[in-house]
């Protein structure tokens, strides 16, 4: 099984949560005993959100719908696309550029959108204001076509204009700018060295993967983790990360010593946070194209702040050391990267509670609705209970890139 696949993700942490309910982890303890009521808080916050239960996948698409304005279907009622493949080409440039732009960007920043006044922080300001200079043709190299991230564009991108478009200066800080901005060069450098996967009518452009899955649509469902596979593929260069295998990137791939596998890959702990998130967006527009994505719990939960911080204020999980919340800790800090882990096994177990309690299944509960109803709320509600500030339960350095 390739280390670059959701179901490493998911055989991994389970490894790491094994280990830690055998006592035999250095960082955390994991009590099972309160994960009902960890349950019971997420099955109230998404009642609250969503009183039908009707709940969306987690995706961009919910982020630009901030306030109440659905800026997305604004934009595409606004530009008439000529078909379907116009309107998923786009779709997808907007959602890969939101995922690989959406880390955390610190407790100051504040998009203030032009049009409706509001002030936006954290996720939905980054996606707004992703989405705005998309619409300004920010990321296009063609002015008559201004909803579009191409190569050329992208290789070209000025930091400087970038900063403007994310309204960041000395007085509204956004973490990791310069990070952004380099994912966005390395992803139109990515996107122009594989025209099979990303060549679209006229040019490379993110959103030629839409062309791509759209032929594979006509044999039959597509698996959830087959988008991911493709991501991978095509955008595994674009993620930072020193760690590789047979001269291959892993991407968002940690070192945990204690995961012991007796081959070339003892102590790697694949995550791929930042696309997974990617794919989940994705399967809004195919679905919006009349194509079927199935086995959603193909791909695995993710261990955003927000949703591992839920584990570790509801009392899952515990630092042997309570010291060490402070941190800051680095993103590939062991510490890290088992609290990660934890936190995605502990969302499998997390499910089983929910549907159990709800009479639901994992194809009616998917784990990406969890997520949105979900986890991420109900970590933000414990948090802003523990501390003041609501600040997360463990202090993680804001580069950019995977937090």
């Amino acid at each position: 099984m390739t280390l670059l696949s959701s179901g490493a993700v998911r055989d991994r942490c389970n490894r790491l949560l094994a280990l830690g309910l055998d006592g035999e982890l250095p960082h955390f303890t994991v009590d099972l005993d309160r994960l009902p009521a960890v349950a019971a808080r997420v099955i109230e916050v998404t009642r609250r959100r969503y009183p039908d239960f009707a709940v969306p996948l987690r995706s961009c698409w919910r982020l630009f719908e901030a306030g109440g304005v659905d800026r997305w279907d604004m934009l595409a009622g606004a530009r008439g696309f000529a078909d379907v493949r116009e309107m998923g080409r786009t779709a997808f440039d907007l959602a890969i550029l939101a995922g690989l732009t959406g880390a955390e960007p610190g407790p100051d920043w504040i998009y203030r959108e032009e049009v409706t006044g509001l002030p936006l922080a954290r996720a939905e300001g980054l996606a707004v204001a992703t989405l705005a200079m998309l619409a300004g043709g920010f990321f296009s190299a063609a002015p008559a076509d201004p909803l579009r991230a191409d190569a050329h564009a992208l290789m070209r991108l000025d930091l400087a204009e970038l900063a403007e478009g994310f309204q960041a200066g000395a007085a509204n800080p956004l973490d990791g700018l310069a990070a952004r901005a380099a994912l966005l060069t390395r992803l139109g450098e990515a996107t122009g060295l594989r025209p099979d996967l990303f060549a679209s009518a006229d040019e490379p452009r993110p959103g030629g993967l839409f062309d791509l899955l759209l032929d594979e649509a006509t044999q039959g469902p597509l698996p959830a983790s087959r988008l991911l596979d493709l991501l991978q593929d095509g955008l595994a260069p674009v993620l930072p990360g020193s760690l590789t295998l047979d001269g291959l990137g892993l991407g968002d791939t940690g070192r945990h010593p204690r995961l012991v596998t007796g081959d070339a890959t003892t102590g790697l702990v694949p995550l791929h946070m930042r696309l997974q998130a990617i794919a989940w967006s994705l399967v809004e527009p195919l679905a919006w194209a009349g194509l079927e994505v199935c086995d959603l719990d193909g791909l695995t939960g993710l261990a955003d702040a927000d949703t591992a911080g839920l584990f570790l204020d509801g009392g899952v999980l515990a630092l042997r050391d309570p010291a060490a919340a402070a941190g800051p800790h680095a993103p590939d800090a062991e510490l890290v990267v088992e609290w990660r882990a934890l936190s995605v096994a502990l969302l499998d177990r997390l499910a089983a509670h929910l549907r159990a309690d709800m009479g639901a299944t994992a194809d009616t509960l998917p784990i990406g609705c969890i997520l949105e109803g979900g986890t991420a709320a109900a970590g933000r509600q414990i948090a802003r209970e523990k501390r003041p500030d609501g600040a997360p339960a463990l202090a993680i350095l804001r580069e950019g890139t995977v937090f």
